[in-house]
C-alpha cells in the first residue's frame, strides 16, 4: 500500500466537483486517510510550491492557489501514486486522456483542477507538509 497527496484545486472546488472527484478516487480504488477544506496562506502555498520558487509562473500558481478553497487529502491505495496521476490525466487539459479529472474538470494548463505527488518520495513530503501524523489514518 502506498499513501499520495491530492489537493483539489480552487477552480474546481468553486465549480462545485469536490464530490465527483473524490468518487473518481473511491471509484478507482483509492481511500482517503486524510482530508481537510482550506484556503491557503500566501507562505502555507509558497512553501508548498517553493521548488518552483525561480520558475517566472510561481507567483501565478501561489496566487491561484490562495484564491479559492482547496481540498487537500492523503489517498492510499495499492500503487497510490501512479494511479492517482492516471486518475488525474495530463497537467495539459487538452492532452488529457477522455475519463481524466483534468479532462473532465480543469480550465487550462494553470486551472488544472487537481495536483498530485509525483514520486512516493513527494508524496512523504506532501503529506507531512499539510497533517501532522494523528490526522492520517489507514483503513488498511
Amino acid at each position: 500500500m502506498e499513501r499520495t497527496l491530492s489537493i483539489i484545486k480552487p477552480n474546481a472546488t468553486i465549480d462545485n466537483n469536490i464530490g465527483n472527484i473524490i468518487k473518481k478516487f473511491e471509484d478507482e480504488g483509492l481511500r482517503i486517510a486524510a482530508c481537510k477544506l482550506t484556503v491557503l496562506s500566501k507562505e502555507k502555498a509558497e512553501g508548498f510550491y517553493i521548488e518552483h520558487k525561480e520558475r517566472p509562473f510561481f507567483g501565478e500558481l501561489v496566487s491561484f492557489m490562495t484564491s479559492g478553497p482547496v481540498v487537500i487529502m492523503a489517498l492510499e491505495g495499492e500503487n497510490a501514486v501512479d494511479k492517482n496521476r492516471q486518475i488525474m490525466g495530463a497537467t495539459n487539459p487538452a492532452e488529457a486522456a477522455e475519463g481524466t479529472l483534468r479532462k473532465l474538470y480543469a480550465k487550462s494548463i494553470g486551472e488544472n483542477a487537481v495536483h498530485g505527488s509525483d514520486s512516493l518520495q513527494s508524496a512523504e513530503r506532501e503529506i507531512n507538509y499539510f497533517f501532522d501524523k494523528n490526522e492520517v489514518i489507514s483503513r488498511f
